[in-house]
């Protein structure tokens, strides 16, 4: 499951006046915010729920792409054999069945998000709120994000709380991480795990 850098600049900002007359108070931290999502607790379980939910959704893809492929392959080989009319009508029924397989497939993606982003969201809020609580306790003024943060290119070592931030969320985590149940009949969202590819058109 790919997930994506969602904690920016790890929006733990506090209200400087100016830097002239607060920097020498200023404290500065970062973290690694990858390597916090992949150790975090309950990500484990939630990557394993979403995969069990994208077998469903790559079957019907599959079965899309089968039965678009079985038409096209038809198509050409009798294609010499109709006339003028009877191909360009089977040449418009080709066609609005890509379209159909389009539509449907984006639905399906639109699905794997969603639930991606409901299976992560409990994991990223703990973890935010960890990472709040640490910059009070440790009386940061900023904490970065290095994964985020491009522009940062050198760093003292000793300022990477990231260590720190990760067994507070350990401590912090409920004894067992349940991931949201999938819904029955409502679309499984997909992180990266599903690809869709437009059939060629003919």
């Amino acid at each position: 499951m790919r997930l994506i850098p969602v904690l920016g600049a790890c929006a733990l900002l506090a209200a400087v006046p100016s830097l002239s007359s607060a920097q020498a108070a200023q404290k500065f931290a970062y973290v690694n915010s990858q390597a916090l999502l992949q150790n975090a607790p309950g990500r484990a379980e939630a990557e394993a729920a979403f995969e069990k939910d994208m077998v469903s959704i790559r079957q019907q893809l599959s079965k899309l792409q089968d039965s678009l492929n079985t038409m096209q392959e038809a198509f050409a080989k009798e294609e010499l054999s109709l006339s003028p009319t009877a191909k360009e009508a089977r040449l418009k029924t080709l066609r609005e069945k890509e379209a159909a397989w389009s539509q449907q497939a984006q639905k399906l993606q639109e699905r794997a998000q969603d639930r991606q982003e409901e299976l992560m969201a409990p994991i990223m809020e703990g973890l935010r709120k960890v990472l709040d609580d640490v910059r009070q306790e440790g009386g940061y003024s900023f904490i970065f994000d290095v994964t985020a943060g491009a522009f940062i290119v050198s760093a003292d070592k000793n300022l990477d709380i990231t260590d720190r931030v990760l067994s507070k969320l350990r401590l912090s985590a409920p004894k067992a991480t349940a991931a949201p149940a999938a819904k029955p009949a409502g679309p499984a969202s997909a992180p990266a795990g599903v690809t869709t590819k437009k059939p060629p058109t003919t």
